[in-house]
């Protein structure tokens, strides 16, 4: 529950302006490049994300529909919300190489950029706490919840409203500063903050990020079919990844960045100062025979404080095989995926069997 009520007299207004222009002092101290305010009513992102769960374009991410009105309605979600601030931060890292190099390179692993550092969840949700831990010092009796990709948000929307970006035509948020190399945090709190003014959209009529798709997951502008976005395949989809979008996928094999690669916004960008986002364990450009021999107590140990470990070894080894069968023909290649053909997990042999058809003139094994 939040706290108390507030005054919200006119006389008390210049309260909340000042607390508000501290608030974004202080988040920019703590590491955040951009804060916004935004009240608490979500027009019209409830009609669009019932449209879209409609469609099944979430697949099996039922966590999407489960919260129902929850993540269209902050104050359901923590009851009293009047405003949500929410924060940036960015995490292109200054010493990886260069992505296109990499998705080049067919024998190399391409992983999202935001994956090769530190756990972002941790270290976003750290900085909001102690924000709303200075927030709550300074207003006395309020309410601070925060969240960082924990719960039933609709980040891009409040951080619209909040004036830090605006929706990309792939549906991730845009900003004339860093493009869409950042994460997104929320405070949910009670205080009458002003909100900002929402941002203005800029991306005209550019459809580069659409074109750029491998497996044309952006069916309309605004518009992402989850089930064919290799981001969703290697990460969130816990199954078998469809036969027709196996060979699209290259050697992507935690997550995707053409669409983000191919925004005329991101040349904007900067890297990020961040210590936590640096590249950990040569994850930038490690090759996929090299990762496909890591054993499952390996994959947790090299990957302990990555958002890697997540997906579980399981899936790790899916994402490689097929990778693997979008390789380079080479004797290496062949024999490490023969060494996982009496793999425990159906799931993890059948996307070998399948990789190594790629590689034989006889075409696929299933």
């Amino acid at each position: 529950m939040m706290g108390a009520m507030h005054d919200v007299s006119p006389r008390n207004a210049p309260r909340w302006s000042r607390l508000a222009g501290r608030i974004k002092q202080w988040g920019r101290a703590l590491g955040f490049q951009s804060v916004g305010i935004s009240d608490a009513v979500l027009d019209g992102a409830e009609a669009r994300l019932k449209d879209w769960l409609e469609k099944r374009f979430h697949g099996d991410m039922d966590y999407m529909a489960k919260h129902g009105t929850r993540r269209c309605r902050p104050a359901e979600l923590a009851p009293g919300t009047l405003r949500v601030i929410t924060a940036r931060m960015d995490y292109l890292p200054p010493d990886a190489r260069d992505s296109r190099e990499v998705l080049a390179a067919a024998d190399k692993a391409f992983i999202s950029r935001y994956a090769l550092g530190r756990d972002y969840h941790k270290v976003v949700r750290r900085r909001l706490q102690r924000l709303a831990d200075r927030i709550g010092e300074a207003a006395g009796s309020c309410a601070c919840r925060v969240f960082s990709d924990s719960a039933p948000v609709m980040e891009v929307e409040l951080a619209r409203q909040s004036g830090i970006g605006w929706r990309g035509k792939h549906t991730l948020l845009l900003s004339r500063e860093q493009g869409s190399w950042f994460f997104l945090g929320e405070i949910y709190t009670d205080l009458p903050l002003p909100p900002d003014p929402p941002a203005a959209n800029h991306c005209g009529t550019c459809r580069r990020c659409i074109d750029a798709c491998p497996t044309g997951a952006i069916v309309a502008p605004y518009e992402l079919d989850a089930r064919r976005c290799i981001s969703y395949l290697t990460i969130e989809h816990t199954g078998s990844i469809p036969l027709e979008l196996r060979p699209l996928m290259g050697n992507r094999v935690y997550g995707c960045d053409d669409c983000q690669l191919a925004c005329p916004w991101n040349r904007f960008a900067h890297p990020s100062g961040e210590a936590d986002f640096r590249v950990r364990n040569g994850l930038d450009q490690a090759g996929l025979v090299e990762l496909f021999a890591w054993s499952e107590a390996r994959f947790h140990d090299i990957l302990a404080g990555s958002p890697i470990r997540r997906i579980g070894h399981e899936r790790w080894l899916r994402n490689l095989a097929v990778a693997l069968g979008n390789a380079p023909p080479a004797p290496a290649v062949v024999s490490a995926l023969g060494q996982r053909l009496d793999h425990p997990s159906p799931l993890v042999r059948g996307h070998v069997a399948w990789a190594l058809g790629r590689h034989s003139p006889l075409g696929p094994l299933i």
